[in-house]
């Protein structure tokens, strides 16, 4: 028996105690789409569709933005309308029902306590992360004439069409230097493809690789990636458990074409992808990175663009719990056990982000520091979505491309 199913057999033992406890619980285009983090502020639940999700459409003016003007510059003040209107952009974001998801954990339903068995899963996971985030042997790489790197999954899901990997190659030279991005939630598939070819004119060959979830990939009546960040909680930890085990299958198909200097770069929730890549895949020489944070339930909870996110999780489990649940896909916990000691990385974040809130990000940056990570930073006067602006995507650009060129050549 694994320890996945040790933990369901654990839980049964404490049943009855915890159901008296449940009774007395109160309760470039840097870009790359529409949404590119992971909203406090409520959700206008307008309409119920037939399948039981909330027609989320966000007329409501975000908690965080909602800021007394006389306390802020009219630049600050611009880019925040800027962020907030961005966020408006988008009218298909749903409230869908939450659901513990303990099938995707193997953990079934039957005399299982949710909350007891997330709970020791999670910390199992962290204690073996280097065997959760280890993908199995992928045989099936395949190249075709348009340079589409196909090749199946090695963490299956109940989907086929999530189950195909697909990435798109810009080779710079047969050799030598290579980096892997990872765009933001919601990238479509010509996402950050302008700064692949930035890359690739540098001479720094780009693989970049579509999230579990996302375009190619995305399940047949959705327009959302809404299981890589959504209320399953069960379903958001193996969405993103697979998306690093795609991630390192990717750096392994990279080096057998003789690619040695291997960097990743990823832009908000690809950003946390990444980094928990690097962290696991020794491989890894460099990590650039736009947009940081701490734990994923801290995102979640207090950033914009997951309002209808929170929205469905906020009655049923608390932010202390959320963060202890999601603890394994969130960059932190490895942080605090010194994985990120000594590793090459360069962070890039907007002082005014109402998506990774810039308090999250600063101690974020405090715990790599403490930890003996060589971290080098910029700080840029924006939000989340006004990255995409210039001239702020060229200064961005220019130095995360001059950062891999010292750090790979």
């Amino acid at each position: 028996m694994g320890w996945e199913g040790r933990i369901k057999s654990n839980h049964r033992e404490h049943r009855g105690a915890t159901e008296d406890a449940e009774k007395n619980r109160t309760g470039i285009n840097l870009e790359g789409g529409t949404d590119t983090g992971f909203a406090t502020g409520r959700a206008d639940k307008s309409g119920v569709d037939g399948n039981g999700t909330t027609d989320c459409r966000l007329q409501t003016f975000p908690s965080c933005v909602r800021l007394n003007h006389m306390t802020m510059s009219w630049y600050e003040h611009a880019v925040r309308r800027y962020e907030h209107r961005r966020w408006t952009t988008d009218d298909n974001r749903m409230v869908r029902e939450f659901e513990w998801g303990l099938e995707h954990l193997n953990g079934g339903h039957t005399g299982v306590e949710p909350r007891l068995f997330l709970a020791e899963y999670a910390s199992e996971a962290i204690a073996r992360s280097e065997e959760w985030f280890a993908p199995a042997e992928v045989s099936d790489y395949r190249l075709d004439s348009e340079n589409v790197l196909t090749f199946t999954s090695p963490l299956p899901s109940p989907w086929p069409e999530n189950n195909t990997v697909h990435a798109q190659f810009f080779p710079a030279r047969k050799s030598g230097p290579a980096v892997l991005v990872l765009p933001n939630w919601n990238a479509k598939w010509q996402g950050q493809v302008p700064l692949c070819r930035w890359l690739q004119r540098a001479g720094i060959t780009a693989l970049k690789m579509s999230l579990p979830y996302h375009d190619r990939r995305m399940v047949s009546g959705h327009e959302r990636a809404d299981q890589l960040v959504g209320p399953n909680i069960g379903l958001t930890l193996m969405a993103n458990r697979q998306a690093v085990q795609d991630a390192r299958a990717c750096l392994t198909w990279l080096e057998r074409q003789g690619y040695d200097r291997l960097g990743i770069l990823g832009t908000s929730i690809g950003s946390s992808v990444g980094y928990i890549t690097l962290v696991h895949d020794k491989r890894v020489r460099a990590g650039g990175f736009f947009h940081v944070s701490t734990y994923f339930a801290d995102v979640v909870s207090q950033g914009m663009t997951t309002n209808h996110v929170w929205e469905a999780l906020r009655q049923e489990v608390t932010v202390e719990e959320l963060r202890r649940f999601w603890a394994p896909i969130s960059p932190m916990p490895y942080v605090e056990r010194g994985m990120g000691g000594r590793r090459n990385t360069f962070m890039v974040y907007g002082k005014y982000d109402p998506t990774f809130l810039p308090e999250l990000t600063e101690q974020m940056l405090r715990s790599l520091r403490a930890h003996g990570a060589e971290t080098r930073t910029l700080e840029l006067p924006i939000g989340h979505y006004s990255l995409e602006l210039p001239p702020f995507s060229y200064v961005a650009g220019y130095r995360m491309i001059t950062y891999f060129l010292e750090a790979l050549g």
